[in-house]
């Protein structure tokens, strides 16, 4: 049939050419591969150093140690790079064409890279400065743009995806920049976007991949590895997505655990309980004989999180050799925690339980949420006045503290808008509360 969806290649799905700088792309085999350059590339640039000081769950408090982006994404990398390194031994028994062995052995440096960058899109203030931006646009002062948009353009806004922010970051080329943005290859590029499809596909949980303003880069990357296009506007996902969701999924799940335990929102004994139902009752005697050898309450919690990410990571790596296939067909439907074994799955799921009614609600998460909220929204309202006012006094004076990467006079107002977004969601938390309380004058510069 015209129309019958061709099986993705791992010879064209590992591929080192650069968004940019496709000029320059040659074939020979470097010491240090394209894709460890990604990796480099990522941890030496401004966007994943401004990690630090974005918050992933709880506030920093500084006396205890908990996660932020950051150390989030690191350790969501350290666990992608094992899950891909399992998988690319089980893959590396099926095939013999020593080109195809050679790309996949490419596979764990590739979804290290795509996890380091998967949350650098994010805005500050946790998981709920997407929903501000969104809510902005869709309930607050921003609605009275939604006729100046097209339809595409008024769904990117209100439905405003951290994920979708992490490719425009990666591949826009921001004034003064290069061509090709972070000039990334284009297989870690493909690797971070969870969901291939438009904002018009977005559906109820409002999650899409990329914005109208990088739907042509996406495409050109699609084409190049050979993504397919599913049905209009809506592509398969790369394979390696699924193991960078995985490695995120298993990090973010645990280690709210584990903060939650060093803040006392979760008893030792409750946690404990938790983890130990990742195993079968014959192996759990052993594992608690070896807590048992541990006085500190927060190296017991630790020791039990590094053994159930272990069994997960086995279990994940099963369920996508199992899938391969279907991955490759482009019709797979869950995730690789979806696929686990019972056990595995139901313990998870208690563990999702727990961090929904105990821990997303506590108080001091609450809080930093209602705060972030309120200085987002006040940020948005003031930058979305002045870009769309440029002339006025008072726009002029705060689009002079824009840095001028951020295309704040462009010729449309989705570009306008835009740069706004890429201002606010570049921000630390630390750089948002402090530029809010100047332009409320709670803060001056010392005379």
């Amino acid at each position: 049939m015209e129309n019958e969806i061709r099986m993705m290649e791992w010879g064209r799905l590992i591929c080192d050419k650069r968004l940019g700088m496709e000029e320059y792309h040659d074939e020979r085999h470097h010491t240090r591969s394209d894709f460890q350059r990604d990796y480099d590339r990522l941890i030496f640039s401004s966007p994943f150093r401004r990690l630090q000081n974005k918050t992933q769950v709880f506030p920093l408090p500084g006396s205890v140690f908990v996660h932020n982006r950051l150390t989030h994404s690191l350790e969501v990398s350290s666990v992608g790079r094992s899950l891909a390194n399992e998988i690319a031994i089980r893959l590396s028994g099926k095939y013999t064409d020593r080109d195809i062995l050679r790309k996949l052995a490419d596979i764990r440096d590739i979804v290290a890279a795509a996890c380091l960058c998967h949350d650098m899109g994010n805005p500050p203030f946790g998981h709920g400065g997407e929903k501000t931006i969104s809510a902005f646009f869709s309930e607050g002062a921003g609605r009275k743009f939604r006729d100046m948009l097209t339809e595409r353009q008024w769904a990117d806004l209100i439905n405003f995806e951290g994920n979708a922010n992490s490719f425009r970051l990666l591949t826009h080329e921001f004034k003064g920049r290069r061509r090709g943005g972070m000039a990334m290859t284009y297989s870690t590029l493909a690797s971070i976007v969870k969901y291939p499809y438009s904002s018009l596909h977005s559906g109820s949980k409002g999650k899409f991949g990329f914005f109208e303003s990088e739907e042509e880069i996406y495409r050109r990357v699609a084409a190049q590895l050979g993504i397919p296009e599913l049905s209009p506007g809506i592509f398969a996902r790369h394979p390696l997505v699924y193991i960078m969701e995985a490695a995120d999924d298993i990090c973010y799940q645990i280690m709210d655990l584990e903060d939650a335990h060093k803040l006392k929102i979760v008893s030792l004994s409750e946690v404990s309980g938790l983890l130990l139902d990742f195993f079968p009752a014959g192996r759990r005697p052993r594992i608690e004989r070896s807590m048992g050898r541990l006085d500190d309450p927060n190296e017991k919690i630790g020791y039990l999180r590094s053994i159930v990410i272990g069994e997960m990571v086995e279990s994940c790596a099963e369920v996508f050799f199992a899938a391969e296939e279907s991955v490759l067909r482009g019709d797979c439907r869950q995730g690789l925690i979806a696929g686990m074994d019972a056990r595995l799955r139901d313990a998870y799921a208690a563990c999702a339980e727990v961090a929904a009614n105990r821990i997303y609600c506590a108080p001091d998460v609450v809080n930093i949420e209602l705060a972030g909220n309120h200085i987002i929204t006040s940020l948005m309202e003031a930058l979305a006045e002045a870009v769309t006012n440029p002339d006025r006094n008072y726009s002029r004076l705060l689009l002079n503290a824009v840095p001028r990467q951020y295309d704040t006079r462009a010729e449309s107002l989705y570009g306008r808008l835009q740069s706004v977004l890429d201002h606010i969601s570049g921000m630390t938390d630390v750089y948002a509360l402090d530029l809010y309380r100047k332009l409320n004058g709670h803060s001056l510069p010392a005379v």
